[in-house]
């Protein structure tokens, strides 16, 4: 089974043209499904460029959302809207509202959009402050302590719905693809080819998940996880343990991409390589070198 996967697409930075280029460049490489993990519009126009992906591509399409898929509208709002449209979409699946997808008899798909949960870093002595504060409506005039409660409350509902999926994952399959939009470590939150600073790790790394796959990954050794995120706009990967690996696209506003062409019989059993062949650096937890240089996501 091929598989093509792109993240961060952010389609209502583009012209109908570029965006019929992109979709263009999907259907050359031949895929049986394709993998989107967030950022692909804003809330007004979402379902109209999904539609329109949907229409141009002619195969599967799984899908997460990002932040930025909230933006001039509501989390809830979006979130049920789309669970509900995407019931009568052929084609069309958000992960964040659908059980196990069954992908060949040894791999199955889950996911969900994630958030940046404030865990990692330190978020009191961040100057930073997203866009989302202005343009998502949970977030509107929330002071700064209750910001970080929404963020803590937005990172556990991932947390306990990855939780879910995983168990039942296991318990029938051997491989396991996990979509989410943001890092669920702070190793694969990546920048320049380092890991981001304590002032943008809370907005761009979520703990809660992380710690649900660590759980995972140790209560089943001989099953294997690996993880597709986005969110930083650079790419990279990290080998968490034996059997868990996560892998972090890379991005550019108004130039998508796709990030790889994923032959499933093969993605268990060799390194990820970016498109074209080219090695995106993978490190380990364990080699991760203590003195780095930190660097600043997106």
């Amino acid at each position: 089974m091929r598989v093509v996967w792109a993240t961060d697409i952010h389609l209502n930075f583009l012209t109908a043209e570029g965006r019929d280029a992109f979709f263009s460049s999907i259907r050359d490489h031949q895929p049986d499904a394709v993998f989107v993990t967030g950022d692909i519009a804003e809330a007004p126009s979402l379902t109209h460029l999904l539609d329109d992906m949907r229409q141009a591509i002619q195969v599967p399409l799984y899908f997460v959302l990002g932040n930025h898929d909230f933006y001039y509208g509501s989390i809830t709002q979006v979130r049920s809207r789309l669970k509900h449209w995407c019931q009568v979409q052929p084609g069309l699946t958000y992960l964040s509202t659908t059980r196990l997808v069954e992908l060949t008899p040894t791999t199955v798909l889950v996911g969900h959009d994630g958030w940046g949960d404030g865990r990692y870093g330190n978020y009191h002595l961040s100057p930073v402050r997203l866009s989302d504060q202005e343009l998502i409506a949970e977030f509107k005039d929330l002071d700064r302590e209750a910001v970080l409660g929404k963020l803590h409350a937005l990172g556990d509902e991932a947390a306990w719905y990855l939780r879910e999926r995983l168990d039942e994952a296991l318990a029938s399959y051997r491989q396991v693809i996990c979509l989410t939009h943001v890092p669920p470590f702070k190793e694969a939150c990546w920048y320049q080819g380092k890991m981001g600073n304590d002032d943008w790790l809370p907005y761009f790394a979520c703990q809660a998940v992380g710690e649900v796959l660590l759980h995972a990954s140790r209560e089943r050794p001989d099953c294997s996880i690996t993880v597709l995120c986005g969110h930083t706009h650079h790419a990279g990967i990290v080998q968490l343990r034996p059997n868990l690996r996560v892998v972090t696209g890379a991005a550019e506003y108004g130039a998508p991409c796709i990030q790889e062409t994923l032959e499933l019989e093969e993605l268990f059993c060799q390194s990820v390589f970016v498109e074209g062949g080219e090695d995106r650096g993978a490190r380990s937890v364990e080699n991760d070198a203590a003195g780095r240089q930190p660097g600043t996501p997106k």
